[in-house]
C-alpha cells in the first residue's frame, strides 16, 4: 500500500475526469481523459517516501512527464510555482523548477497496473525527491503562480521543500498540527 489519507476516497470515471491548466500560461487547457492518454508516456522507476518515516522502493509509475504539461500550456516568465487542487480538496505546491526533472510524472498507472483511487487514481502526481504529501493524489487542477501558495500540510507547519534526504518535515519552528494521513 503507498497511500494513507484522511476522509473518503474520492473514485471518478475517466468519462467524468477532466485535469484543468490554468492561471499564468500562454495557453489555458481542460484535458479530458482521452486527451492525456493520447500525450507521450513514460515509464519511471522511484522510491516512494513517507514523511512518518517508511518507504516503498522500485514502485514502477506510467504516465506524462510534467514537461510535457509545460510544452502544451506554456507558462509565462513570471510562473515560478504551481499548485496542484484535488479532489478532495487537498492542495499542494512546487517550485515550477523542481517540477522539471525527468523523474517527475503525472502518473495513471503503478506496476503495470491502472492507479487505484486509494493510491491516488485515475491521475496523481509524482514527484520522488520530495516526501509523498508532495505528490499530489486525485489532480484535478494544475495552477501556474507568481508567488508560493501553502498546500494543506504546509498551513499546518509541514515543510514547503519537503526534502527526504536533508529530512526536512517540519519548517523551522513549526509545531505540526496534525499527523500525516494523506499522501
Amino acid at each position: 500500500m503507498l497511500a494513507r489519507h484522511i476522509g473518503i476516497v474520492p473514485k471518478s470515471s475517466p468519462d467524468a475526469w477532466s485535469l484543468e491548466i490554468y492561471g499564468l500560461v500562454e495557453k489555458p487547457q481542460t484535458l479530458i481523459w482521452n486527451e492525456l492518454l493520447k500525450l507521450p508516456k513514460v515509464t519511471r522507476i522511484s522510491d516512494f517516501h513517507c514523511v512518518e518515516g517508511w518507504s516503498v522502493l522500485d514502485n514502477k509509475w506510467e504516465g506524462v512527464l510534467f514537461k510535457e504539461i509545460t510544452n502544451i500550456a506554456r507558462p509565462r516568465r513570471e510562473a515560478r510555482y504551481v499548485t496542484f487542487e484535488c479532489d478532495d480538496g487537498y492542495t499542494t505546491s512546487l517550485d515550477l523548477s523542481d517540477l522539471l526533472d525527468d523523474d517527475v510524472l503525472l502518473a495513471y498507472r503503478l506496476n503495470d497496473e491502472d492507479l487505484e483511487p486509494e493510491n491516488g487514481g485515475p491521475l496523481r502526481l509524482v514527484v520522488p525527491k520530495k516526501y509523498a504529501y508532495k505528490s499530489a493524489m486525485w489532480l484535478r487542477r494544475i495552477k501556474f503562480t507568481p508567488k508560493k501558495e501553502l498546500g494543506y500540510w504546509e498551513k499546518r507547519g509541514y515543510s514547503y521543500t519537503g526534502d527526504p534526504w536533508e529530512e526536512n518535515r517540519y519548517e523551522k519552528g513549526a509545531k505540526p498540527r496534525e499527523k500525516v494521513l494523506h499522501e
